[in-house]
């Protein structure tokens, strides 16, 4: 993901791996939404449905506003190369505090499609519509 942003001329302003530990996940995004050279938080992982995945609902409870097409159209797409295995895709995207936030399966796969096919196509113009 670093990769693909950096080639795309986006600044990397941090890297953080943590567990699935809700607490620590919002600290990371509440820390990350008080430094103002970031503009976007993405967050990777803790998207399933098993017992230690609480990801989704850590960073979908901080929103403040919900890009509800960003979840929707990336289950779409993940359909499109999985099929039916996608309705437990959970990925969100949001805005807290003046930033984006995305947070997506933490598989290659997923991060990648996520990455290409919504997230970097989009990011510059969702930055710079926070800042009207």
């Amino acid at each position: 993901m670093m990769r693909l942003l950096k080639e795309q001329g986006h600044e990397v302003a941090g890297y953080h791996v943590v567990k699935d530990e809700p607490s620590e996940i919002r600290r990371l995004i509440e820390q990350a939404a008080q430094t103002d050279s970031v503009q976007a938080i993405l967050v990777n992982g803790g998207t399933g449905i098993s017992k230690r995945d609480s990801t989704f609902e850590a960073v979908d409870g901080m929103l403040e506003k919900r890009l509800v097409g960003f979840g929707e159209i990336f289950r779409y797409l993940t359909y499109q190369d999985i099929g039916s295995p996608a309705i437990m895709t959970r990925a969100t995207a949001g805005i807290f505090r003046g930033r984006v936030v995305f947070s997506t399966p933490g598989s290659e796969g997923a991060v990648r499609l996520a990455m290409d096919s919504l997230i970097l196509p989009e990011l510059g113009h969702i930055v710079q519509q926070l800042r009207k």
